[in-house]
């Protein structure tokens, strides 16, 4: 890895995830996403304001910005995963610390799930499977988003980090696990208090 494909990836990955599509639709749709309900700039305050369609709209866009920013190294750099990893950390920091909203934003869970489909998509079904069954079982987002974050560093392990100890994509799920937990500070202390919000 030489030092200007690294910036590249990190310019590149930390610009597409900024774009705040939550802000841009909520725009269109005369709101500031800041301003109603959690007040957080992502798909479920979005879905919550506005409606299933447009929820699941921002949804999929977020992810296909972590998707852009994890899969475009690989294919530049001839399937880098190093790369590929340090673009999605970067989109990732991008959405939740955006140069457009003077460094807010949303938690990266979006944006992480479309970096891990090109990644290591094996993963990834394992923590939308958690997913599934805890939002389903409670109700509750945050929740949902908190155990499929802390799934990643134990399947990663078993996938990647049995075989190569040095494979990146270990390293990766624990980041992931760490950032999307203490994003989700707030609603762990919603929740301890049975403040949080349940679909």
């Amino acid at each position: 890895m030489d030092p200007l494909s690294i910036l590249a990836v990190v310019v590149a990955g930390y610009l597409i995830g900024a774009i705040s599509f939550a802000v841009i639709i909520a725009r269109s749709r005369g709101v500031d996403i800041f301003t109603v309900g959690s007040g957080n700039p992502g798909a479920t305050n979005v879905k919550r304001a506005f409606g299933k369609k447009w929820g699941n709209l921002t949804f999929a866009l977020d992810a296909l910005k972590g998707f852009v920013a994890a899969g475009w190294p690989l294919l530049a750099y001839g399937g880098d995963d190093r790369l590929a990893v340090i673009g999605l950390i970067a989109a990732i920091l991008g959405h939740s610390f955006s140069v457009f909203l003077r460094f807010r934003g949303g938690k990266g869970v979006a944006t992480a799930i479309g970096g891990l489909l090109a990644l290591m998509w094996p993963v990834l079904l394992i923590g939308l499977a958690v997913w599934l069954i805890t939002f389903f079982s409670s109700r509750v987002v945050a929740l949902a988003s908190i155990l499929f974050a802390l799934s990643l560093p134990v399947s990663t392990y078993f996938f990647y980090y049995t075989e190569n100890p040095k494979d990146p994509r270990f390293y990766l799920g624990i980041v992931l696990a760490v950032f999307i937990v203490i994003r989700h500070r707030s609603n762990i202390a919603r929740m301890f208090s049975g403040k949080e919000n349940r679909f």
